[in-house]
């Protein structure tokens, strides 16, 4: 008996050694082992390696994603809370680890220490979805600079780089994500439904999942009484904006609707030919010259 309780002794204790391992290994596969820019427009991060995988989410060009992996043809990447793989033809490897982005904390009581090293000083301790300036990336430590001007390294895996600056009201960031998840949903005119939209009928179905009821048209959004209208100097992120193309506006006041998602960018459902749910840009000849105005709803 004595034995066998040793040798079982000896098993749980190699068990727990092999799970500690992989639990560290598990956790060190989403360290960064460098960071990238993305080269193409829209481009897709799909579920797996390989283009006839799904889409997660897109990623805008110049955007700085996490490197935590490298295929043949592909990186595994992190971004936004998002993990998945973009081809090796549309990104870029930083060389020198200088850069700058916008990281936001994932976890709750994330050291910021003094050097690239958990036995370093700890400088500051930061909350669950804290937003900071990443400037650089070192042996999976990005090194950083918190709002208040503290500077230092966290651990690239408590850290997801993004293009917000956390400007905006927290609200307007999640209408932003929900309207993201729409990317790529073909036009339908008349359509307010996942299986098919309209601009009106987009931003109509993106906010009625947060409570509001808006006016399926465009103008009627930018007429209703819901909502605060701001310059745009001031608009940011869940912002509605609005334009009108006289050749298309039969005499009212809006022909389009989208989003604001920060940037200079916005998300919307377009009838042109390359249409259905996409980002562009407010600065676009065609949306800079028909702009109307913005208005906030949070």
């Amino acid at each position: 008996m004595r034995r066998f309780a040793g040798k079982a002794t000896k098993v749980l204790i190699v068990s727990a050694i092999m799970t500690a391992c992989l639990a560290v290994s598990a956790l060190a596969a989403d360290i960064g082992i460098g960071v990238g820019a993305t080269t193409g427009s829209s481009l897709r991060l799909r579920s797996e390696p390989s283009t006839s995988s799904t889409t997660i989410t897109y990623l805008d060009k110049g955007v700085a994603v996490s490197i935590l992996a490298k295929l043949d043809g592909w990186y595994k990447v992190s971004f936004e809370g998002y993990t998945g793989y973009v081809s090796a033809d549309y990104l870029i490897e930083d060389q020198d680890g200088v850069f700058t982005s916008y990281g936001r904390i994932n976890s709750d009581g994330v050291n910021v220490r003094a050097a690239a090293s958990t036995d370093s000083d700890v400088a500051a301790a930061l909350s669950k979805d804290t937003y900071l300036t990443v400037n650089g990336f070192t042996g999976g430590w990005y090194s950083v600079t918190c709002k208040y001007g503290t500077t230092g390294y966290v651990r690239s895996d408590f850290v997801d780089l993004t293009t917000d600056s956390s400007s905006g009201s927290e609200m307007g960031k999640k209408v932003v994500s929900t309207a993201k998840q729409y990317l790529g949903t073909r036009y339908v005119y008349g359509g307010a439904s996942p299986s098919g939209f309209d601009c009106s009928g987009f931003t109509m179905y993106v906010y009625q999942q947060y409570g509001y009821s808006l006016p399926h048209t465009a103008t009627g959004q930018w007429q209703s009484s819901s909502g605060t209208k701001v310059s745009r100097s001031e608009i940011q992120p869940g912002d509605l904006v609005f334009f009108c193309d006289p050749s298309r506006s039969n005499g009212k006041a809006c022909s389009h609707a989208g989003i604001y998602i920060g940037d200079g960018q916005f998300i919307h459902s377009s009838s042109s030919r390359s249409g259905g749910v996409i980002i562009s840009s407010l600065y676009d000849d065609y949306y800079n010259t028909y702009y109307v105005g913005a208005k906030r709803l949070g």
